[in-house]
C-alpha cells in the first residue's frame, strides 16, 4: 500500500523504518514494518480508515485513556478495532498479504480503555508473516473491512488469496 497512489480518498502510508541502511548496527535483524498500515474498524459509526499512528498506539481513539487489562473494567466501552494490513507482492502485482485484527474498548466518559498488548503485537507479527486472524471479529466489522480494502485498492483485493475474500465474507 503505497501513498503515491492521489486518486484514493483513504490513503495507506508506508513507514521507512530500516535503521541499519546495512550497517548492521543498532537495529539489525529487525522486523521490518515498511509494509504495514494500520486500519481502524468503527463498527458504531460504521466506517473503517487508516490511522498509521496505531503503529505506536497514538491513534485518536488511543489517546487520553488510561488502559487496562481487564475488559469487565470497562463495560460500556465502544468497540473498535485495530487491523493490522500487510501488503507483498507477487507475479500479479500487490496484494492484502496479511490481516490482523485487534480489538480495542473505549469508553470517554470515564477515560479508560481495554486492550491486550499481547494480543496486539501477537497480531501485528501475524500479520507480518501473512496470516489472516479475522474470525474473532463480529460480521458487521468484517463486511466494513472488507468494502474498506475493496475500496482502496480493487486489483489489490482480486489479487488477495482465497483465504482472506473468504474470512472476509459475511
Amino acid at each position: 500500500m503505497n501513498s503515491d497512489q492521489s486518486s484514493n480518498k483513504n490513503k495507506f502510508t508506508i513507514i521507512k523504518d530500516d535503521s541499519t541502511d546495512g550497517h548492521g548496527g543498532y537495529g539489525y535483524g529487525s522486523i521490518s514494518l515498511e509494509n504495514m498500515s494500520s486500519v481502524i474498524v468503527d463498527p458504531i459509526e460504521n466506517k473503517a480508515y487508516v490511522d498509521m499512528a496505531a503503529m505506536h498506539a497514538r491513534s485518536d481513539i488511543e489517546r487520553r485513556v488510561k488502559y487496562l487489562s481487564d475488559k469487565s473494567e470497562v463495560p460500556n466501552g465502544k468497540l473498535y478495532w485495530i487491523v493490522w494490513v500487510n501488503v507483498a507482492r507477487n507475479e500479479n502485482g500487490a496484494y492484502f498479504a496479511g490481516v490482523a485484527g485487534s480489538e480495542l474498548r473505549v469508553d470517554r466518559s470515564i477515560k479508560r480503555a481495554y486492550k491486550s498488548m499481547p494480543e496486539h503485537v501477537k497480531h501485528m507479527e501475524q500479520s507480518l508473516k501473512g496470516k489472516i486472524v479475522v474470525n474473532h471479529m463480529d460480521d458487521h466489522s468484517k463486511k466494513l473491512l472488507k468494502d474498506f480494502l475493496v475500496d482502496f485498492d480493487r486489483d489489490m483485493w482480486e489479487n488477495s488469496t482465497d483465504e482472506l475474500k473468504s474470512a472476509l465474507s459475511v
